[in-house]
């Protein structure tokens, strides 16, 4: 194995010859298979261990195996204690993600810290079969087929064409120790579950199931390969960026073959679940919107409009003193002689019409101002009618509020009520900056 390995990486992994690799190490059969073989290749590596506490005594021994094999190997080792359970409940997630946040957060850190250039996890070919059974029965697209990445960003897995029974052999010939994790003989996980019951009953029905497991991996990369090049093409055709959203033309991907099949690339990314409900926004009226975790997308006439949902903070009102706050937006208020630059993102107001503290918030269903300019009062919806704002638009406006009245409707206009005349005795420009948040 040694001699194919060696071969592997010289063919396809050559930048990692001569570099400084970490190599994620729990003590377990693959990781300290992966550490030897890498050890007899490139001696700048180091181990990297995190013990989770999860399995009191027993993780605590992990730890103890990994710094002792790096001493024997005459190797560095980093090794941090995480209290998993804590942090779970914190963030509300599972154990499981938990720790893979854990460690891939510290993994960071030390890679920007000691300046190492890669980061070698221990995964191999059944892992990659166990993720693909588990993409499979959740449902998923063509990309949740194609298994694990050998190659991402930093994070590099050379053991993905070997299997754990060419792993095992190797160590066994080479009378390599390890430490057993009790809880992978456990089925309360799907991964243990598919790993100790379902692959090795494909494996005795299909004697080459890894080998053609592989042939298909190879043509579902190349397929998406393919697809991801065309649909470059189709971005470019369909979606307009506009700062941090999407436009998406809906007659143009109307008129392309397979539309569902496109909605789904080019939306999936965002959190999306169901897609009938996405394609059904090609046909469905003005106003109509759909809600992932992070995303929104809206229909608003022709087009679909697809952007972050909004900060919780972005529903509350925002005091702002003489001396000013921190708001979601950066408002600079400040006394001028004349009036000069001009701009939607300027306004000039009569000082002694204000007073403080002034309130931030978003627009509400009845708000009503005097746009300046006009003696009549209008509603904002209205207004934003006649602006022929989106409703995505609307969303992201702000008002600035003086007793409970108007003062702008932030970068569009201001109240005519709060305007500059010969009788004003000081001038204050306020000038809407940046978005903060």
């Amino acid at each position: 194995m040694q001699a194919k390995f060696n071969n592997q990486i010289k063919q396809n992994f050559s930048f990692l010859l001569g570099k400084k690799l970490l190599i994620a190490c729990s003590g377990g059969l693959d990781s300290v298979v992966l550490t030897h073989l890498m050890k007899n290749l490139n001696p700048q590596i180091a181990l990297v261990h995190c013990n989770f506490s999860l399995r009191d005594a027993e993780s605590d021994d992990d730890e103890k195996f990994v710094v002792g094999l790096a001493n024997n190997l005459s190797i560095p080792v980093f090794t941090e204690t995480f209290d998993t359970i804590k942090f779970a409940a914190e963030h509300k997630i599972s154990t499981q993600m938990a720790a893979r946040e854990l460690r891939y957060n510290w993994f960071d850190e030390l890679i920007s810290e000691y300046e190492y250039d890669y980061l070698l996890t221990a995964h191999h070919l059944d892992d990659n079969l166990e993720t693909f059974l588990i993409n499979f029965g959740r449902g998923t697209g063509l990309s949740g087929l194609t298994g694990i990445p050998i190659v991402h960003n930093k994070i590099i897995r050379p053991l993905l064409n070997f299997s754990r029974e060419e792993i095992l052999q190797f160590a066994v010939d080479r009378n390599y120790e390890w430490r057993e994790d009790s809880s992978n003989k456990k089925t309360d996980y799907l991964r243990n579950k598919l790993r100790l019951q379902v692959v090795p009953q494909l494996k005795e029905t299909n004697e080459a199931l890894l080998k053609n497991f592989q042939k298909t991996q190879r043509n579902l990369l190349a397929s998406q390969n393919l697809i991801e090049d065309y649909m470059l093409i189709v971005f470019n055709l369909t979606v307009t960026q506009v700062e941090e959203s999407y436009k998406i033309d809906v007659e143009k991907i109307k008129q392309l073959p397979h539309t569902e099949a496109l909605l789904y690339e080019l939306l999936h990314g965002f959190g999306f679940t169901e897609w009938d409900d996405v394609s059904n926004l090609l046909y469905a009226q003005t106003g109509k919107k759909l809600l992932s975790t992070t995303h929104q997308l809206l229909k608003n006439r022709n087009t679909l409009l697809l952007t972050k949902i909004a900060n919780e903070k972005t529903s509350e009102e925002f005091l702002i003193t003489e001396l000013g706050s921190e708001t979601p937006i950066k408002l600079e208020i400040k006394p001028t002689k004349d009036i000069s630059e001009i701009g939607k993102h300027i306004i000039y107001v009569a000082s002694e019409k204000l007073k403080f503290p002034l309130i931030l918030r978003k627009w509400r269903k009845g708000d009503s101002f005097i746009p300046f300019g006009m003696t009549g009062r209008k509603k904002l919806s209205k207004f934003f009618k006649d602006e022929r704002l989106s409703l995505n638009e609307k969303e992201k406006i702000w008002l600035l509020i003086s007793e409970q009245k108007i003062v702008w409707v932030v970068g569009y206009r201001m109240d005519e009520s709060f305007k500059v005349t010969d009788k004003t005795n000081q001038i204050l420009k306020i000038t809407f900056t940046n978005e903060r948040v």
